[in-house]
C-alpha cells in the first residue's frame, strides 16, 4: 500500500502534496503514513482524503484530485455548521459569512489539548453570567468571549499576536468597538477602553485552568515558568526575574550601573532569541526589560 502511496517514480505522493499543500512522510514504521503541515483544516482535508484512497485502493494523480476536492467541499461545508452551531447554541444574532467560517476552523484548532471553538463557547457563556452580575450589555459580552480567539484561525498566515490579528478581523467585519477592544486587549497588549476587556481576559484564565480543560500536568507548567526565569537570570546584569501571566510574560529586573538603556534592548531580544532556541511553547511570550535608575545623594 505504501508502495501505491508513492507511486511509479514517486507520481502519486507529489500529485497529493500539490493537492492538499501537505507534506506525506512514509517511513519504516509499520502501518503508518504521517502527514505534517502547518494549517489543521489542510491537515484534515490530507487526511480524510488519504483514509478514502487507502480503502479505494485506485490511486493514481487524476483520483487524487478527484478526492481532494469532494473532501475540501464536504470540509467548507463542516467548517461552516460548525461556526453557525456555536452562533446559535449562544443565542446570538447572525454574524457576517468570514467570521462564521473563521469559527468553523477553530474547530481544528486546539491549545494544549483544549478545543478551541468549545473554549470560546464557555468564556462566551462565562461572559453572559459575568455581564447579567454587572448589569451590562449581555449580548456584547457574549459576542467578546466567543470572538476573542478568532485570530488562532488565521495567526500561521498573518504576523502578529492572535489578539491584534482577531481584533483586526472583528473590526473589517463589522464588530462593535467594545468588541475590538474587548479582542485586541484580552492579552493585556493593548489598553483596555471599557469593561468587556477585562472580564474576556478573567473568563478566558477560568476556562483554561479549570480542572481537565488542558492535558498539560502542573509539573510540566512549573518547569516552564521556572525555565523562562533561569534564561533570564543566565544573562550578565539581571537582578531579578519573574514569570508572569501564566508564563506568557518575563518580566526582568536589571542592575542599572551594569545595564545601560541601550543594552536594556539588545538584552531583550537575546533573552527572546534564548527562549525560541530552548523552550517549546504555544502562543508567543513577552519578554519585558526594567531598568530603575536610581540617584542617591545626601544632604549634611
Amino acid at each position: 500500500m505504501k508502495g501505491r502511496i508513492i507511486g511509479r517514480e514517486g507520481r502519486n505522493i507529489r500529485a497529493f502534496e500539490a493537492a492538499t499543500g501537505v507534506t506525506v512522510l512514509i517511513d519504516d514504521t509499520p502501518g503508518a503514513v504521517v502527514l505534517s503541515g502547518f494549517d489543521p483544516v489542510r491537515r484534515e482535508v490530507a487526511r480524510e482524503a488519504m483514509e478514502r484512497l487507502i480503502l479505494d485502493g485506485r490511486i493514481h494523480p487524476a483520483r487524487i484530485e478527484e478526492v481532494v476536492s469532494k473532501v475540501s467541499q464536504e470540509m467548507d461545508q463542516f467548517i461552516e455548521r460548525a461556526g453557525e452551531e456555536a452562533i446559535v447554541k449562544l443565542g446570538l444574532a447572525p454574524m457576517h459569512v468570514e467570521l462564521i467560517k473563521l469559527l468553523g476552523r477553530l474547530h481544528f484548532r486546539h491549545s494544549f489539548a483544549q478545543n478551541i471553538l468549545q473554549h470560546s463557547i464557555e468564556v462566551a457563556q462565562l461572559m453572559a453570567i459575568m455581564a447579567a452580575e454587572l448589569r451590562i450589555d449581555v449580548v456584547t459580552a457574549k459576542r467578546a468571549g466567543l470572538l476573542h480567539d478568532i485570530g488562532k484561525a488565521v495567526n500561521h498566515e498573518v504576523e502578529g499576536s492572535h489578539a491584534i490579528v482577531g481584533a483586526e478581523i472583528v473590526k473589517r467585519y463589522g464588530e462593535s468597538e467594545e468588541v475590538v477592544n474587548a479582542v485586541a486587549s484580552h492579552h493585556g497588549e493593548v489598553p483596555h477602553t471599557g469593561v468587556f476587556g477585562i472580564l474576556v481576559s478573567a473568563a478566558d484564565a477560568i476556562s483554561a485552568s479549570r480542572p481537565g480543560a488542558r492535558s498539560e500536568t502542573v509539573t510540566t507548567y512549573i518547569k516552564r515558568v521556572e525555565d523562562l526565569e533561569r534564561i533570564g537570570t543566565s544573562f550578565p546584569g539581571v537582578e531579578k526575574c519573574f514569570a508572569l501571566q501564566a508564563g506568557r510574560e518575563l518580566r526582568v529586573l536589571v542592575q542599572p550601573s551594569m545595564i545601560s538603556d541601550d543594552q536594556a534592548y539588545l538584552l531583550a531580544r537575546n533573552i527572546s532569541r534564548k527562549i525560541e532556541e530552548e523552550l517549546q511553547y504555544p502562543g508567543q511570550i513577552r519578554v519585558t526589560i526594567v531598568r530603575e535608575t536610581r540617584c542617591i545623594e545626601f544632604a549634611k
